[in-house]
């Protein structure tokens, strides 16, 4: 096993802007929260609306429409990873420590949650650590001995096995969008896992929609 590092960025981009220097080859996910986005990768160009999603390991070049673009981005570094790049564009909103084994290849998942007003997420674990950011509402979340109060564009990180109770608020909507890292044996299925028997037949009021489903290599 060796430490690898997962890392958030939140990327905000003016109207028709270039993000300053090309992204270096690594596994990598976007999400474009708010405007239009323009990818140029491999000799591709990719054009990402608000609510999507694109996953590579190539070096990539982004700039915004004319509407500017707000965006996050999570990338996955291995050991010995270069400090956290921020600047007037990009800001560092988490990073956390993972413990992978290169030998075992894994499932790089990006999705969407979203939850009705007072929705409960009931005890549950996951088979794979993730960084979520909250885009609307307000989520409580209680695990591993610890209460989060989250509030949009915050962002927090879950191990996987720890155990995990989260409330939506009951004023409006509430929506996440996350990245894990899975085995490889999940691709197509979910990662959840309820820990009390009585919450399992109880109805679910959340909705999930997958961007990203891929294998990566470490």
């Amino acid at each position: 096993m060796s430490k690898y590092l997962l890392r958030l960025y939140c990327d905000t981009l003016a109207a028709k802007a270039v993000f300053e220097g090309e992204l270096a080859a690594g596994n990598r996910i976007i999400y474009v929260e708010e405007g239009g986005t323009t990818l140029r990768s491999a000799g591709q160009v990719i054009a990402l609306a608000p609510n999507s999603a694109w996953c590579a390991r190539t070096p990539c070049q982004v700039s915004a429409g004319a509407n500017g673009a707000r965006i996050l981005r999570w990338e996955l570094c291995g050991p010995g990873a270069a400090a956290p790049r921020e600047g007037s564009q990009s800001r560092l909103l988490l990073q956390s420590e993972l413990d992978l084994a290169a030998a075992d290849g894994y499932l790089f998942r990006c999705d969407r949650v979203d939850f009705p007003p007072g929705g409960i997420a009931y005890t549950h674990t996951h088979q794979g650590a993730g960084i979520r950011c909250l885009l609307k509402g307000r989520f409580a979340v209680e695990t591993a001995g610890h209460s989060l109060s989250i509030a949009p564009g915050e962002a927090w990180f879950e191990a996987g096995p720890d155990p995990v109770l989260a409330t939506a608020w009951d004023k409006s909507p509430t929506g996440f969008v996350r990245v894990m890292v899975l085995p490889r044996a999940l691709k197509s299925m979910s990662s959840i896992k309820y820990v009390k028997p009585e919450d399992l037949q109880k109805p679910k009021p959340q909705q999930y929609q997958i961007f990203i489903d891929e294998f990566i290599e470490l």
